[in-house]
């Protein structure tokens, strides 16, 4: 949907790249590597998303004529300059499949390419996939709750700007059925939903007159808010005496809409009043500040509600509002390359590697994914990445390879997949994961471990750099 230019990266990428530049380092090969420390919301996983955005944009990351004339007005270099007239990411990307589950420490994601190239691309990486990948989790974790129940986007008045086009086609991908955003749903080829506001009500000078001319002027997918002045006095008897002249018309209403009070009494109240005129075709839809806790609440309570609109609390991520994603380097000129910290758990992991899923003989996932040497390919013990002493034999189990390459030279491997495609293996990945670790309270720690020869290389170049110091 928008246009992004190579511009839309951080000072200090251009700043470092011009010094690369300068030095002769361009040509350096680099390997980075996309990863997240701490899963959001308190969870057990987190679903992956943003990958196809990401390459798409990718494909035509380049500076145009303007952008060029303001960095040489903001002090950059002729020579460099030159360089990034003709810039285009040439190098390749291998990654976890859009819609998988992924978890804290392991590679979601590897850049390879000249260093200047894998650096300036850094910026629209993490802020595609960090943002995309939060949102998708708050999705599913909806989606669990939900049931067979209807979940609808209504986030884009209360998204932050323009992110609310990515934050539905990240609810998507996490599981939900459709949204309000109608240029998302142009796009993306999805069911745009929507209902009326409380102004349209407000507008006229009685309740059911404005009901009639809705119903009216919508007599499919009709659905109608009935909480502007007394959801039972008002609100669901107008609502009623709209959809029997509808049927009248050979038409039906779809749903009325709940939108503030006590959404389970005023489900069950409104059921009772609907089911009465034989209305029992009519679905329930509430809205209101809800989030996957007060979902499970209102299904636990036995709310009779059919359709979920969700909006704030979905495209802001809330509570935690970001994905702690980091884009660390791991190779370059022809070296392994590490991150040194006083924390265990915040050294970095050098080389380029692979991932395995470590299932059992039945094909079903036991809650370990394993991190290795790119070349390895039959890992017989994992051990834990922070604690020396433990470990896990795995040499019994299969083990799936997560990474695979998606761009090459620039150019994206992928095979098209629409966002419903997407959706249905999101949904089957999470699935295969045991239930411990969907609960919401105190979900199963899912374990991430290194391979040998990967932790005696990380411990030597830990080693090797502390005796410099």
């Amino acid at each position: 949907m928008f246009n992004f230019t190579a511009t839309y990266t951080d000072q200090y990428q251009l700043a470092m790249a011009q010094v690369y530049f300068k030095k002769g380092h361009h040509d350096h090969q680099a390997v980075f590597e996309y990863f997240f420390r701490k899963i959001p919301f308190e969870g057990g996983y987190a679903v992956f998303s943003g990958l196809e955005d990401l390459l798409q944009i990718i494909e035509n990351f380049r500076f145009n004529k303007s952008e060029i004339e303001y960095l040489r007005n903001r002090g950059f270099e002729e020579d460099f300059l030159a360089y990034l007239e003709t810039f285009s990411f040439s190098g390749n990307i291998i990654s976890a499949k859009e819609g998988d589950i992924v978890f804290p420490t392991r590679p979601v994601l590897q850049v390879e390419a000249n260093i200047i190239e894998a650096q300036l691309i850094e910026t629209i990486l993490l802020n595609l996939l960090n943002f995309q990948t939060l949102i998708a989790t708050k999705a599913s974790r909806m989606r669990l709750v939900a049931g067979d129940a209807t979940l609808l986007d209504f986030g884009l008045r209360r998204s932050q700007g323009p992110g609310g086009y990515y934050a539905t086609r990240a609810a998507i991908t996490g599981g939900f059925d459709g949204t309000s955003n109608v240029i998302a749903a142009r796009d993306l080829n999805i069911s745009a939903s929507g209902t009326m506001a409380h102004s349209f009500v407000q507008s006229y000078d009685d309740e059911l007159q404005a009901f009639r001319d809705f119903a009216e002027g919508r007599p499919e997918n009709c659905v109608l808010l009935v909480d502007t002045y007394n959801t039972l006095k008002s609100g669901i008897p107008n609502a009623i005496k709209v959809a029997k002249e509808m049927e009248q018309r050979g038409q039906k209403l779809l749903a009325i809409r709940l939108d503030s009070g006590d959404l389970a009494y005023l489900a069950k109240e409104s059921r009772k009043l609907l089911n009465e005129a034989g209305l029992d075709y009519v679905k329930i839809a509430a809205s209101n500040q809800l989030d996957e806790h007060v979902i499970k609440s209102l299904l636990e309570q036995q709310a009779p509600i059919d359709i979920f609109g969700v909006g704030t609390n979905l495209v802001t991520g809330n509570p935690d509002a970001a994905l702690d994603g980091v884009y660390k380097l791991v190779y370059s000129a022809g070296k392994p390359r590490i991150k040194i910290s006083e924390s265990l758990s915040k050294i970095t992991l050098p080389h380029k590697k692979q991932v395995f899923r470590i299932k059992n003989k039945e094909g079903k996932c036991i809650g370990a994914d394993v991190v290795a040497l790119v070349e390895e390919t039959d890992v017989k013990e994992m051990f834990h990445p922070f604690e020396p002493y433990k470990s896990l034999h795995i040499e019994e189990y299969e083990q799936e390879p997560l990474l695979e390459k998606v761009m090459e030279n620039g150019k994206s491997l992928l095979k098209s997949r629409s966002l419903k495609e997407i959706t249905a293996y999101s949904l089957s990945r999470l699935a295969e994961l045991p239930i411990e670790y969907k609960r919401f309270n105190n979900p199963h720690i899912y374990k991430v471990g290194l391979s040998e020869r990967l932790k005696e290389d990380r411990d030597r170049l830990i080693k090797e750099n502390k005796s410099k110091l």
